[in-house]
């Protein structure tokens, strides 16, 4: 049985919104990668007591408590102090670790009283070396007493430090290391987690489980589950076996099984961005393609282009802002854009018709709308967005209301661009009903 580990962030920080606990993502996937149970993640700030009640909370229900930050030098730095109150410890200095911080300072300075507070351990634990700061790691391997229980319990604390330059080698080397070791448990049996995201554009999250939803049902291992991401939708199969081949071995028939019901709706797995998906499709085809952007600024192009080897389709991306470029560069007539304005469904079509003709592509894309927060009206209000596609047998537009703020506007905007693109190479002009 894989045993359990969870992990406690420590910083007002964190809670202030400050900084991102990116620190707490990386350590999940170390924990995921060497089999480790991972039901729990907390953040608590530099706070004694409140740090004292989130360590014997989490030591009440998991073998291990991985800390992560609190280990520097000033008086809010309560980490190894709060783990010593809870295990009934004293606080002693390390010497090895001392000599190594005095050893760093040679050269700029002396160390502080203060930076001497960093070598200090519970009693009976270990200081892990850390080779990119002065603040070591602590392993504490010891009996757990939890208030009002009759017994004791074998418990660990591995407490890391904050910065992510010092974190993540300690959690990729110290840390995983000691769980290769600890995590299979008492029965030697050690289990590995691998998941794999397929990727869906073009279906809404409703929709993607109502396809799956006795798949999801009945899945015990691997599990199956949907989350909605900005204008796509991740599928998650989850194993857990003995190895990663037998993981492997788990999920292949689920994935088959969701392929079948989902079909070409899937556009990737795991990091696949959806750009590069939609070039690989047209260059599979034998297709270019060509857009023309004014709200999205380019953020289109970009994306369609940011995996190597955009260049076997993709042939023009124009960012064509003004109206004036819109008629130099699209050929959008003068009495197009007087009569209809620039946000509009026929500029969009034309947009689109004049870059498939001036790159002679396949196919062209015309983006024109109002990203915001000013240039809204009751008629067009802000997040008003036309995405037309040009073909040798048609245009056809769709007309889109979208929230959010002005980056989150124009990043829906690309997004439902590439679907519409990709929904176009699957089921023609279908893609822009509705």
């Amino acid at each position: 049985m894989a045993r359990s580990v969870e992990a406690i962030a420590v910083g007002t920080e964190l809670l202030l919104g400050q900084i991102a606990n990116t620190n707490g993502q990386y350590l999940a996937q170390v924990l995921a990668e060497h089999g480790a149970l991972h039901y729990h993640q907390s953040t608590v700030g530099d706070n004694r007591g409140r740090l004292v009640d989130t360590l014997r909370q989490a030591l009440g229900r998991c073998d291990m408590v991985v800390t992560i930050g609190g280990l520097g030098p000033t008086q809010d730095d309560l980490t190894k102090e709060a783990v010593a109150l809870v295990f009934g410890r004293r606080i002693v200095v390390d010497e090895p670790s001392w000599e190594r911080i005095e050893a760093r300072f040679r050269g700029r300075g002396r160390p502080t009283p203060n930076n001497r507070r960093q070598a200090e351990i519970p009693e009976g634990a270990l200081a892990v070396p850390n080779a990119h700061g002065t603040a070591p790691g602590v392993l504490l391997e010891a009996e757990y007493l939890a208030p009002g229980a009759s017994q004791a319990v074998p418990r660990v604390v591995v407490c890391l430090p904050g910065p992510p330059n010092e974190f993540r080698p300690m959690a990729a080397g110290f840390l995983a290391d000691y769980l290769e070791r600890w995590a299979a448990g008492p029965d030697g049996v050690r289990t590995v987690l691998q998941s794999r995201s397929l990727r869906i554009a073009g279906m809404g999250e409703s929709q993607v489980e109502h396809e799956l939803r006795d798949l999801i049902d009945a899945a015990e291992n691997p599990t199956i589950a949907t989350y909605a991401k900005p204008g796509e939708v991740e599928v998650r199969l989850t194993a857990r076996a003995v190895s990663p081949v037998a993981a492997t071995g788990l999920l292949q028939p689920v994935e088959a099984a969701v392929r079948g019901r989902l079909g070409p709706w899937i556009y990737g797995v795991d990091g696949d961005a959806l750009g590069g998906a939609v070039v690989r499709e047209l260059a599979q085809r034998g297709m270019t393609l060509a857009v023309a952007e004014s709200c999205t600024g380019g953020l289109l192009s970009e994306r369609l282009t940011e995996a190597p080897g955009a260049s076997a389709a993709f042939l023009l991306g124009a960012v064509t802002y003004a109206n004036a470029a819109k008629g130099a560069v699209l050929g959008v007539p003068d009495g197009l854009l007087a009569d209809h304005g620039a946000v509009s469904e026929a500029v969009a079509r034309a947009m689109a018709e004049g870059v498939r003709r001036r790159a002679g592509a396949s196919l062209g894309v015309g983006v024109t709308g109002i990203a915001g927060p000013e240039g809204g009206s009751a008629e067009k209000p802000v997040g008003t967005v036309f995405v037309a596609l040009a073909a040798a047998e048609g245009t056809w537009c769709r007309r889109l209301s979208l929230g959010g703020d002005r980056a989150v506007i124009r990043s829906r905007a690309s997004q439902d661009a590439l679907v519409s693109i990709r929904r176009y190479m699957l089921s023609g002009p279908s893609a822009f009903e509705g």
